[in-house]
C-alpha cells in the first residue's frame, strides 16, 4: 500500500509513466491546452516579454526557461512571435527548457531546429534545480497540476484522513503527516488535493534565481473547493477519480491525471520569499492585459480577412468567460 502522492508521481512519471514518452496534444491527443489552441497564447506571451524587457526589468541577454516544454510548440510560438515584434532580441535573448525525459529533449531539439536552424540556440536542463542564472523569464504552463498531490477527506467522527492505494484501490486512513494536517488546518481543508511538492520547487527557483519573471497558467482558483477535483483524461473523456466503477488499473500510466490548482497556497510561497511583485488572474483577463488584441490588429493589417477571422476563432477559445478565459488562472510573479 502506498500514499496517493506516490501513486499520481508513479502514474505520470514512473517507468513508462505518461509522461515518459511524447504524448499527442489536442485533438488526436487526451486532452486541450491553449498552446494546442492558438498561437497567439505564445504570441502574448512574447509581447510581455518584449514588455518587461522594454521596461528595464529584464535584461536583452536573458534567458528564456520553459519548465515542461512538451514537443516545444509554446518555445516556437514565442520566438516567432519575437522575431514579429521585435527581431534584434533573438540575438541578443538565451532559449532553455527544463525536461527530465531524454527522449522529449531530443523532440524539442529538432522542432525547435526544424523551426528556426542555427538561429536560435537552445540549452536543455534535467531539473529545475541544475538552472542558476542572474536574469531569467521563467514559463510553466500547467505544470502544477502535475505535481504529486495527496487526497485528503475528514470523516464523520472529524478525523482528517489521507488517501492509500493498493491495488488500484483508493482506500482513506487517519493522517499521521504533521505537514498535511498543519496545512489543512491553515487554509480550512477539509476534502480535496494538498499539493505539498509546490513548496521545494518555489523556494528552489527564489534562491537560484536572482532577477526573474515567473509567469504560470493552471486549471485551479485562489480557493481550496473542499471537494475532490482530482481526474483522469483519456481521448477528450473526463473522468473523477471517484467515479463509480472507474477502473484505474486500466487507465493507469495510458492516460493523463490530474487536479485544480489551489493559487492562494502557491501565492504564499512565493510571498515566503520575498518577491517583488505578484498578481493573480484569468487566462481572458491576463491575455487582455499582455497584449492579445493588438496582435490581432497587427494580424488584420497584415492578412487577408479570411485568415483573420479564422486566428480571431481560435483566439476567442482562448478568451471564452465560460471556458478556457476563466477555468484557467495565471500568476505572474516578479523578483
Amino acid at each position: 500500500m502506498k500514499r496517493f502522492n506516490e501513486y499520481f508521481n508513479d502514474w505520470l512519471y514512473g517507468k513508462e509513466g505518461y509522461y515518459s514518452n511524447y504524448k499527442e496534444i489536442g485533438k488526436d491527443g487526451d486532452f486541450y491546452t491553449s498552446v494546442s489552441t492558438s498561437s497567439f497564447f505564445g504570441g502574448t506571451i512574447a509581447k510581455k516579454i518584449v514588455n518587461s524587457i522594454e521596461e528595464g526589468f529584464l535584461d536583452k541577454n536573458t534567458t528564456i526557461l520553459e519548465i515542461g516544454a512538451h514537443h516545444g510548440y509554446l518555445l516556437a510560438d514565442v520566438i516567432q512571435f519575437i522575431y514579429t515584434l521585435k527581431p534584434e532580441l533573438l540575438s541578443t535573448l538565451n532559449f532553455a527548457i527544463v525536461e527530465r525525459f531524454e527522449n522529449l529533449q531530443i523532440q524539442q531539439k529538432k522542432y525547435i531546429n526544424e523551426s528556426f536552424g542555427d538561429v536560435i540556440k537552445l540549452k536543455h536542463y534535467n531539473d529545475i534545480k541544475e538552472v542558476k542564472l542572474d536574469s531569467a523569464y521563467i514559463l510553466a504552463n500547467e505544470i502544477f497540476d502535475a505535481f504529486d498531490c495527496d487526497l485528503v477527506y475528514t470523516n464523520s467522527e472529524n478525523t482528517l484522513q489521507y488517501a492509500k492505494v493498493e491495488n488500484h484501490k483508493i482506500n482513506f486512513v487517519d493522517c499521521k503527516d504533521n505537514n498535511i494536517i498543519n496545512h489543512c488546518k491553515k487554509y480550512g481543508i477539509t476534502k480535496g488535493e494538498v499539493a505539498l511538492s509546490y513548496k521545494d520547487f518555489v523556494n528552489t527557483i527564489c534562491e537560484n534565481f536572482k532577477t526573474f519573471e515567473f509567469l504560470t497558467f493552471d486549471y485551479g482558483d485562489r480557493y481550496p473547493r473542499n471537494d475532490f477535483s482530482a481526474r483522469v483524461y483519456e481521448k477528450h473523456n473526463v473522468f473523477p477519480i471517484f467515479e463509480e466503477d472507474l477502473d484505474l488499473e486500466s487507465l493507469y500510466k495510458k492516460s493523463d491525471i490530474t487536479y485544480d490548482v489551489h493559487f492562494n497556497y502557491l501565492s504564499d510561497l512565493f510571498n515566503n520569499n520575498k518577491i517583488k511583485s505578484l498578481k493573480f488572474n484569468t487566462q481572458l483577463k491576463a491575455l487582455v492585459e499582455f497584449g492579445i488584441l493588438e496582435l490581432l490588429e497587427i494580424l488584420k493589417a497584415n492578412v487577408d480577412e479570411k485568415t483573420y477571422l479564422r486566428e480571431t476563432q481560435k483566439v476567442k477559445i482562448l478568451l471564452e468567460p465560460t471556458g478556457m478565459g476563466d477555468r484557467f488562472k495565471i500568476l505572474n510573479v516578479r523578483k
